[in-house]
């Protein structure tokens, strides 16, 4: 095959958001991290521009090759609200929700899979490299092969891999496993979740394996963990703008000089926000903390806001809030301050700055990177994190408050500990978890991954 880019990025969303009557690249690390690669290697990004029915020809934008792959409004409620958020979210987070097992939902999936398979194909020039993102997407490895066998591809999981016990549920199991093999590199958060799939290869598809290789169709696959980070370089030029240090003091004068424990999360069940929302009620009506003293402030970013469960959760949620409020605020004092809507970098590096206490407790995460952006931002040395042993940056984040949020009794000790912390020790724990966020951000996780691609493209002997 001729012409062609020599990489590309398989995602469900392209890398650009609508702005007026143009484009913006979208925020966040996995943009900022892949956008200079694909520059410098003439890539190309594969994607869904996020309207349901629009048919878009390829263009360019901010150095970028972009192909639109179209979706349907069927599409969107079967393919992604359905099998991939209905089914595969809850399932590959521990079944903290029940998920839902569909056939219907499941044709779609795999319809939608083969749509983004057909464009990798074609677009990708002779042993290109593509790289394909995240568990909306998991049968395009193999199909891409079957289409375009010269081609080295790579596989990279966003979200955890759940152990064999769970994973078991899944009627496509089979599929999903062999669409992952398609892969010359699959990536995972943990090694934890390298070795679960290696483990569900052997015991369901008798897959012979070495350590983290799996030997399958005449190929290694190799299965290995690459723990996403933030860009900290963005974010550092963040929090030294006058303008945020200025928001960050507004902040602080605006809740009274309170003490400020800080949640910054997507609205979903994975994330402990009750959990974490009753902890502090508690430790508020049992006398540790009072109001206009200490504060808590939740943002809850929109998410999902058509599928029926995030809608509950999102009504629990403000109910819980305004149970908490009026039985322990105080006039001119609320204990919680609530927001569901989104916030720009400016002001999420802000109210970083501006909180002691980040509060990160989801019930299971594959990385976390609210709580990594947290650590990047405070060069002063100040603040604590409170940390979910079931995040994935738990793992990494080793000098945080780490704690059970399915515990209550600990997780109100734990976030008094954190409030009380002797400022040399919450200096000492910064300061090394900022070193390793550092050393190993964004830029490093893709330059290793695909380092790894490059190398993994071997034969069996």
């Amino acid at each position: 095959m001729s012409g062609g880019s020599e990489f590309v990025v398989v995602a469900n969303r392209l890398p650009v958001d609508r702005s007026g009557e143009g484009w913006r690249r979208s925020p966040g690390g996995l943009v900022s991290a892949i956008a200079p690669v694909m520059r410098s290697r003439q890539g190309t990004w594969i994607g869904w521009s996020g309207a349901a029915g629009e048919e878009l020809e390829p263009f360019e934008t901010d150095g970028m090759h972009l192909v639109p792959v179209p979706q349907s409004s069927d599409d969107v409620r079967l393919y992604y609200e359905g099998f991939s958020n209905a089914t595969l979210w809850p399932l590959y987070h521990d079944v903290v929700a029940p998920p839902i097992y569909d056939r219907t939902m499941w044709d779609a999936y795999v319809r939608v899979n083969q749509r983004f398979a057909d464009a990798a194909a074609k677009v990708a020039s002779q042993k290109a490299i593509v790289w394909i993102q995240d568990y909306q997407l998991q049968l395009v490895p193999a199909m891409l092969r079957k289409l375009r066998p010269d081609l080295r591809i790579g596989f990279f999981l966003h979200i955890p891999f759940p152990p064999l016990e769970l994973f078991w549920q899944l009627p496509w199991r089979r599929q999903i496993l062999e669409g992952l093999l398609g892969a010359d590199l699959v990536g995972f958060q943990l090694p934890g979740a390298a070795s679960n799939f290696v483990r569900l290869c052997r015991r369901l598809l008798d897959a012979r394996y070495v350590k983290q290789d799996v030997f399958w169709d005449d190929r290694i696959v190799r299965a290995r963990s690459f723990p996403i980070s933030v860009d900290v370089g963005e974010l550092k030029e963040l929090t030294e703008r006058a303008s945020v240090r200025e928001r960050a003091a507004e902040i602080r004068t605006d809740l009274g000089d309170a003490t400020i424990f800080l949640g910054v999360d997507r609205l979903d069940y994975t994330k402990g926000i009750t959990q974490r929302l009753q902890a502090f009620g508690e430790l508020v009506g049992d006398g540790h903390l009072k109001p206009g003293q200490a504060v808590f402030v939740q943002i809850a970013t929109p998410s999902r806001e058509r599928v029926e469960q995030y809608q509950l959760l999102r009504e629990d949620i403000e109910q819980q809030v305004g149970r908490i409020n009026g039985e322990y605020g105080e006039l001119g004092f609320p204990v919680i301050h609530y927001m569901h809507s989104s916030y720009d970098r400016a002001e999420l590096a802000a109210l970083y700055q501006a909180a002691d206490v980040m509060v990160v407790t989801p019930l299971r995460d594959g990385m976390n990177l609210v709580a990594k952006e947290y650590v990047a931002c405070r060069s002063d040395l100040r603040g604590s994190l409170v940390l979910s042993e079931f995040a994935g940056a738990a793992a990494e984040l080793k000098r945080a408050f780490q704690v059970n949020p399915y515990d209550i009794d600990g997780l109100k000790a734990i976030l008094l500990e954190a409030l009380n912390a002797d400022p040399v020790e919450q200096s000492r724990r910064m300061r090394s978890m900022r070193k390793r966020v550092i050393e190993h951000d964004v830029n490093r996780w893709a330059q290793d991954f695909l380092t790894a691609l490059e190398h993994s493209h071997v034969p069996l002997p």
